[in-house]
């Protein structure tokens, strides 16, 4: 059976995706192909180059935030991902959609055009950096003469490039939106904004999938809490322990 999964972006959140990897590994599920946007396609970028989970937990947890951003000192953005990529180069020096073990296509969104672009071949490491860059925070990915930006504008959990290719399609999606939300500062405001935004596009993307994992937990983090990925990887993991089983992510008759 071909097992597709679409990874959410969700900044900090999206190392819950590791956590619901590590826990889906055990109860022996290996992937066709991968997906994933923002923080998704770097966790997904990672796993399909043959990192574990827990490696790629302590890779993202050495990285940091201050090893990874850089004054951007651009009319365009606030930050730089120039530390990031050279990171991420260190890990996977090929850096390209050849050298991955697992099929992988990532999301970004062309600016100018309003429209979602979808990677699969030639050089990841752009791929990754411009399927991240929030916008006005990061500054713009300029690739082939086109300009991108956070996929999770358009196709916040991209699952229709797996539709049609894989038997069994799982979301792990990491952006709950709680009820309860205290008006504290126009950080928070915005964050929230954003994150409902993003929310309203993935209703479509959920309707494709078998299964979507969402722990509600995850609610409780911001999209910069990189300081508590553990905690937040736990409860990737443990969620996806305690809630589903092995037979859970067989197809039954009607479904084939």
């Amino acid at each position: 059976m071909k097992i597709g999964l679409a990874l959410s972006g969700g900044g900090a959140r999206g190392i819950a995706h590791l956590g619901v990897i590590k826990a889906l590994e055990e109860f022996g599920l290996r992937f066709y192909h991968v997906s994933g946007t923002s923080a998704g396609s770097i966790a997904a970028a990672f796993y399909c180059y043959g990192y574990k989970p827990d490696e790629i937990l302590d890779i993202i947890s050495k990285m940091g935030l201050l090893k990874s951003v850089r004054p951007a000192w651009a009319w365009t953005g606030l930050l730089s991902m120039d530390g990031f990529k050279e990171e991420m180069l260190r890990c996977i020096p090929e850096n390209d959609f050849s050298a991955l073990k697992i099929p992988l296509t990532i999301a970004a969104t062309e600016i100018r055009l309003g429209k979602v672009v979808y990677f699969s071949e030639g050089n990841l490491i752009d791929a990754v950096v411009a399927s991240s860059s929030i916008p006005a925070l990061f500054n713009p990915v300029i690739h082939e003469n086109q300009t991108f930006v956070d996929g999770g504008l358009m196709d916040n959990l991209p699952v229709r490039p797996l539709v049609g290719k894989c038997d069994l399609l799982i979301g792990s999606h990491c952006n709950p939106v709680q009820q309860r939300f205290d008006i504290r500062n126009v950080k928070e405001i915005t964050e929230r904004s954003l994150l409902i935004a993003i929310n309203v596009n993935t209703t479509m993307s959920k309707s494709y999938c078998n299964l979507v994992i969402e722990p509600p937990d995850l609610g409780r983090f911001s999209t910069f809490d990189l300081a508590r990925g553990k905690e937040i990887f736990e409860i990737g993991y443990r969620y996806t322990r305690e809630n589903y089983k092995a037979i859970d992510f067989q197809l039954n008759e009607n479904q084939r």
